[in-house]
């Protein structure tokens, strides 16, 4: 059974809340910005600017929304999951469908988020030498493609 589908207005307080988790949890250590993730990244001003993007917006919904994606031509913007729901294989039918049904062929990831890299390397992408500062950062940005 295909639990994804395109991303719904109703949807957008739960990706907010996914991505939110999932910023803190895997960016903030290596960004370390109170101002940012603790004070700029709310839920109302998340819903506020991702609702503009919505028809770019897939979801993992078994009933439950448990994780998106966001996909811009052939680009994977954003995937995330549920952190509590990882390693259960979301994260892997989100990709699939943006591969095969979307036609994904290229994603920027944050170089030092090793653990993402890792999975898309599983699925098929492979490194680049292409790189990029991540705007208004310090850090890297790394292309990868399929």
């Amino acid at each position: 059974m295909n639990h994804i589908r395109p991303a719904v207005e109703a949807d957008l307080c739960r990706i907010t809340e996914i991505e939110i988790f999932n910023y803190r949890l895997n960016f903030y250590l290596i960004f370390r910005s109170d101002d940012f993730y603790f004070g700029d990244l709310t839920v109302l001003s998340r819903m506020t600017s991702l609702r503009r993007l919505l028809d770019e917006f897939w979801v993992y919904d078994d009933g439950v929304v448990k994780g998106f994606m966001r996909v811009h031509g052939q680009e994977l913007c954003k995937l995330f999951v549920e952190p509590v729901l990882q390693s259960q294989g979301i994260g892997a039918a989100l990709l699939t469908h943006a591969v095969h049904t979307l036609g994904i062929r290229h994603l920027w990831a944050l170089e030092k988020n090793t653990r993402a890299i890792a999975f898309y390397q599983r699925h098929g992408f492979r490194l680049t030498n292409q790189r990029r500062l991540e705007e208004g950062t310090t850090e890297y940005l790394v292309r990868m493609e399929r």
